[in-house]
């Protein structure tokens, strides 16, 4: 099994080369075995999907919840289509290229009407049964029926740009949410799409909901190394590493804090997932992180809730 730094130099090459996105989704399909909807994975974000439900429904009716946004669409919309069962009206997600296709949909679709017709979807997400009946509608014409005609069906809307400037209208979203992205947004980047999501917010009925993995995404695949492997290194040494197929920003949890302080984005609650302190204790710190306290060093997620 190649190691982390073998992954850094193949990604590193690739983000130059044309194509990129799409290379790296041929090294780990057949390579590193990353790009199919595994149960794991589809579990996970339907486990998201009920947070970011669950979390809309201690401040509002969830007969408030009309419109969502998801930034980072990603290969599988499993989030999204988790939405729409539980009877959203219109589903927005945006990524900056478009990598989920017909196949794929139909893939999470089917991961869906196996898990209502198990039980086990019941047990995370309020099932509209209309919802689900559209579903099944879907797998039986999905041979006859276009890419477009399924997102029309699914009433979500994918779009394709800058999450900085998107084509919708000021306070017209109710939830916004994401999931594991935010590590992957530079600092700049990142402050232009939370002041976009702020103007989008309802002001009445608005919530947003971030799920954020600090870990190092390195360790995710190289079981060698830690989570907190990155924190060794210089902003000069991790820009030789890092690539933009799957940059990491490195932020902790206090990063994002000050951020939403100095947009003026109120956090009404966030919750922790704490890593392991020898793991941490094993790492020589760069001198950019000896600043930082350990608890917030050793803090590898995060969720936070806000209001605009």
């Amino acid at each position: 099994m190649p190691n982390w730094k073998t992954k850094a130099l193949v990604q590193k090459i690739i983000s130059y080369l044309p194509q990129g996105y799409r290379l790296n989704f041929l090294m780990q399909k057949y390579i590193t075995k990353g790009v199919f909807l595994s149960n794991e994975y589809f579990e996970d974000r339907l486990g998201h999907a009920s947070d970011h439900l669950k979390a809309y429904q201690n401040y509002y009716p969830l007969s408030s919840l009309k419109t969502t946004l998801e930034l980072g669409t990603g290969w599988y919309p499993v989030v999204p289509v988790a939405m729409f069962i539980a009877g959203v009206e219109t589903i927005y997600s945006v990524d900056l290229i478009r990598l989920t296709d017909k196949d794929k949909l139909i893939t999470t679709i089917e991961q869906f009407v196996m898990g209502y017709n198990n039980g086990s979807l019941q047990k995370k997400i309020d099932v509209s049964k209309d919802r689900i009946f559209v579903l099944d509608a879907i797998l039986l014409d999905y041979k006859i029926l276009k890419y477009e005609d399924i997102l029309e069906m699914l009433q979500l809307k994918l779009i394709v740009g800058d999450a900085r400037c998107l084509p919708l209208p000021s306070n017209s979203i109710d939830l916004i949410h994401s999931n594991n992205t935010f590590e992957h947004i530079y600092p700049g980047i990142l402050k232009g799409i939370l002041t976009e999501f702020k103007r989008l917010l309802n002001p009445k009925t608005g919530l947003m909901s971030h799920f954020i993995d600090m870990s190092d995404h390195f360790a995710h695949f190289d079981k060698n190394i830690s989570i907190f492997n990155f924190l060794q290194f210089s902003d000069k040494n991790w820009s030789i590493i890092d690539n933009t197929i799957q940059p990491q920003n490195r932020w902790r949890f206090s990063e994002y804090v000050a951020l939403y302080s100095e947009l003026r984005i109120p956090i009404l609650f966030s919750e922790k997932r704490i890593g392991n302190v020898l793991d941490l204790d094993q790492i020589q710190l760069d001198s950019k992180y000896t600043n930082f306290e350990k608890e917030d060093l050793l803090i590898s997620h995060c969720r936070i809730e806000s209001i605009g």
